[in-house]
């Protein structure tokens, strides 16, 4: 096992900070895409956060739905305020698009796109100014589908990611749609292509995976939330250990079986203990777990209550039926040092049980380790049916924005306009030859009284990915120790680097080079 930094896990001495003001952008720039489409589309709407030009500004690559998929390019003045353009490629204006998850998956330095779709997933190659092509050489094959669920890792020494691929309801099944789930696929490298789809049985409808280090054992297991609307009976959340024959986790493996209607994962180290909390989005409440105290294996104490994240029923709107959450992340919105968190929230339709007038969540950690609600105050408490997002920082101001995909609603841009923030610091973490990204590392910042650890991840939130920056809220904290654990296991030396900059971060042998961006 990884030995985990021993400096005392406190929190920073309390800030005191105005609450976050966000203002939509998208009406101004005439931005009026939306998500659409029959009960295929009830679940979906992603948008894929990276950049395509390399001009450091994150691009917006957003699911339509049965509208056409629309790529946004990045027009911001850094620092100054947000505006995007539109300019999608032919190959790009596709319909029956879910989501995208951006990696660079031939390890060529420029990001790729995994694009799930009601129908045959697509592959497409990044190349220079937002250019794509379709990758000819991956064999990579799985059929035609409903893909709801994407995670990637690599694994060992291969020279491309592991892929897992979930598979919503089989709408051939002539009994379907309930108890209908279709099979869900592990594809693993073989050389330079991928071999034949594993597959993942049982699969239960998954909305959301994560291929994550749950325990910091040195290995990304993949999480697999599921929609207990459609298996109904006989079915759970899902931990696959990614053995050389990947195998669930039982409750002879410390697990523990629980239902929910799973939508969305998000995981980050909120506690400073080093290990990851995961948050699930639901109908109803949510749900943020703990790795047990002591456990040997992946035992998951539920702390939903104890931190005040059930966000079950909508805050504001005078509808007081249970709510249904999709997106979710992690993310410091106002640089005090402390994970915020972002949900999306939005009726599957007309379920007439659940909430209409269901408002995105903005849940503020406060310094006792609790959460409180601030989207009213903050301003994205709109009513609209959303589902996939992002927390990024859009303009490179280093306050972390908001993307927000709506079902037959327009697309939300809302810029962080806060008066008062702490200090922060954003990172581009890459290393030479396979996984540039560095998929599995994990950072690690300290200073005297707090560490804070970060896992790059592929997968996650809902049909929602992001690649780029990893941004850090660091309070009061003028300067950080800063090291890389490596996706091979080995250590960086600690540099120290200051507080609100930008910087690209790469393996130097043991050391770090920083270069300011």
């Amino acid at each position: 096992m990884r030995l985990i930094s021993s400096i005392a896990l406190i929190c920073l001495p309390a800030a005191t900070l105005a609450g976050p003001t966000f203002t939509n952008v998208a009406p101004a720039l005439r931005i009026h895409h939306q998500y659409t489409g029959g009960w295929e589309h009830f679940v979906g709407g992603g948008v894929a956060t990276f950049d395509c030009n390399a001009d450091l500004l994150p691009d917006l690559f957003v699911a339509g739905g049965d509208s056409p998929a629309a790529l946004l390019i990045n027009t911001s003045t850094r620092g100054g305020d947000v505006s995007f353009t539109e300019n999608t490629p032919d190959l790009l204006q596709m319909t029956g698009m879910v989501g995208a998850y951006p990696l660079d998956i031939d390890s060529d330095g420029i990001l790729d796109l995994f694009v799930m779709r009601v129908s045959e997933n697509h592959i497409f190659k990044g190349g220079p100014d937002c250019s794509f092509t379709a990758f000819s050489d991956l064999n990579f094959s799985v059929g035609n589908h409903w893909t709801t669920a994407f995670s990637a890792t690599w694994e060992g020494a291969n020279l491309l990611p592991t892929l897992a691929i979930g598979n919503y309801v089989d709408r051939n099944d002539p009994d379907g749609p309930f108890e209908a789930c279709d099979t869900s696929f592990l594809v693993r490298p073989d050389g330079q292509s991928y071999g034949p789809a594993l597959r993942l049985e049982p699969s239960f409808c998954p909305l959301s995976m994560l291929f994550s280090d749950w325990g910091r054992l040195g290995r990304q297991d993949l999480r697999v939330s599921n929609d207990r609307h459609y298996y109904v009976r006989g079915g759970g959340e899902q931990l696959w250990a990614m053995e050389d024959t990947p195998r669930l986790y039982d409750t002879t493996d410390g697990w523990r079986d629980f239902s929910i209607w799973g939508m969305g994962i998000a995981s980050r180290d909120i506690s400073g203990d080093g290990i990851p909390e995961v948050f699930l989005t639901s109908m109803a409440d949510q749900k943020l777990q703990n790795l047990a105290a002591g456990a040997a294996g992946p035992s998951f104490d539920d702390a939903t209550y104890d931190r005040g994240t059930t966000a079950h029923r909508p805050y504001t709107g005078g509808d007081g039926r249970p709510s249904t959450g999709w997106h979710v992340a992690f993310g410091d919105v106002n640089n005090d040092g402390l994970d915020d968190v972002f949900i999306a929230k939005g009726n599957v339709e007309q379920m007439p049980a659940s909430a209409m007038d269901d408002p995105n969540n903005l849940l503020m950690q406060t310094t006792d380790g609790r959460f409180v609600e601030a989207g009213e105050m903050a301003g994205i408490a709109t009513m609209d049916r959303s589902r996939g997002g992002a927390l990024v920082d859009l303009n490179l101001d280093g306050l972390l924005d908001i993307v927000v995909v709506n079902r037959r609603a327009d697309l939300e841009i809302l810029e962080n306009i806060s008066d008062e923030s702490g200090n922060w610091i954003l990172l581009e973490i890459s290393q030479n030859g396979t996984n540039p990204q560095a998929v599995g590392a994990w950072i690690e910042l300290q200073n005297a009284d707090k560490t804070w650890h970060r896992e790059i991840t592929v997968g996650g939130g809902h049909a929602s990915g992001r690649a780029g920056f990893e941004h850090f809220g660091l309070g009061s904290v003028d300067t950080v120790q800063l090291r890389v654990i490596w996706p091979d296991g080995t250590t960086s030396d600690w540099l120290e680097v200051s507080s609100n900059q930008i910087l690209r971060i790469k393996k130097n042998n043991t050391g770090l080079t920083a270069n300011p961006l």
